[in-house]
């Protein structure tokens, strides 16, 4: 009892990706893998990154370069004057890696829904001394005003230097966690302040997914839907089917006797 699953991890192949795409010899997995780690780590720690708002960063990795995809909801802020920024951050991921780095930027667009980003501005009110009621609830108005279905947000910690630590949650609207075809966002954020850390956790509900567009997978045998208006002919049409009225199929149906002249 009591045990809490990620609501990414839990829907891994069903509306969500992994983070980091890549197949290696087993051997090799564990260096792979703390690379990728490492990478992650030096993207947050790095001076140009401050304040970019950065939700998400991916990592595919090719024979010979390593492909880093940093979704952003500032992204002038990443790039800097005349790219001077992002090629900082290029030169300082290259010591970290063993292949050639390629960065990409994608921006997000929309910014309430985005659990990462939420969760990373609750923070940032919270360092800055903010009523930690008045940023859940502003937040949550702001999900629900942007298109999503449900927000639920839970802060844990010395919630306005109390000595005690205590848990406030603010939700609005449904977020079945329980339903894997729900597509939930999810962002966890803690708020560095001068009475301890304070976690900040998000879900956001944006809707059912019913069905992937993702690539399918090599083994499975897709259908392509057929255009509207075109015949099929992989089915063999029937010609044992008995006419309407015999013997062998429908009963043909009843004259209706003439129903009696009512009487004056």
């Amino acid at each position: 009892m009591g045990n809490k699953v990620s609501p990414i991890g839990l829907r891994l192949g069903i509306n969500k990706d992994w983070k980091s795409r890549w197949y290696v010899d087993p051997r090799d997995y564990a260096k792979t893998l703390h690379e990728d780690l490492a990478i992650r780590r030096r993207v947050y720690e790095l001076p140009e990154t401050k304040g970019s708002e950065i939700s998400l960063i991916e990592i595919v990795r090719h024979p010979q370069r390593v492909t880093v995809v940093i979704h952003t909801a500032r992204p002038g802020v990443l790039i800097g004057v005349k790219g001077a920024n992002i090629e900082q951050i290029g030169l300082q991921l290259q010591k970290v890696a063993t292949k050639k780095v390629n960065i990409k930027i994608k921006e997000i667009k929309k910014t309430d829904t985005n659990a990462q980003v939420v969760a990373q501005s609750i923070a940032r009110q919270l360092e800055s001394r903010g009523s930690f009621r008045k940023a859940i609830k502003m937040a949550v108005s702001n999900a629900m005003k942007g298109g999503a279905q449900g927000c639920k947000i839970r802060v844990s910690g010395r919630l306005g230097g109390a000595d005690m630590s205590r848990t406030e949650q603010h939700k609005d609207g449904r977020v079945p966690l329980h339903t894997l075809r729900a597509d939930i966002d999810y962002g966890f954020a803690e708020s560095l302040t001068t009475f301890g850390k304070i976690g900040v956790k998000v879900w956001i509900y944006q809707g059912m997914v019913y069905r992937s567009d993702k690539q399918e997978d090599a083994g499975q045998l897709v259908r392509k839907p057929r255009p509207f208006g075109e015949e099929r002919h992989d089915r063999p049409e029937r010609h044992d089917r008995p006419p309407r009225g015999d013997s062998r199929g429908e009963r043909p149906a009843r004259e209706s006797a003439p129903r009696p002249e009512a009487r004056s």
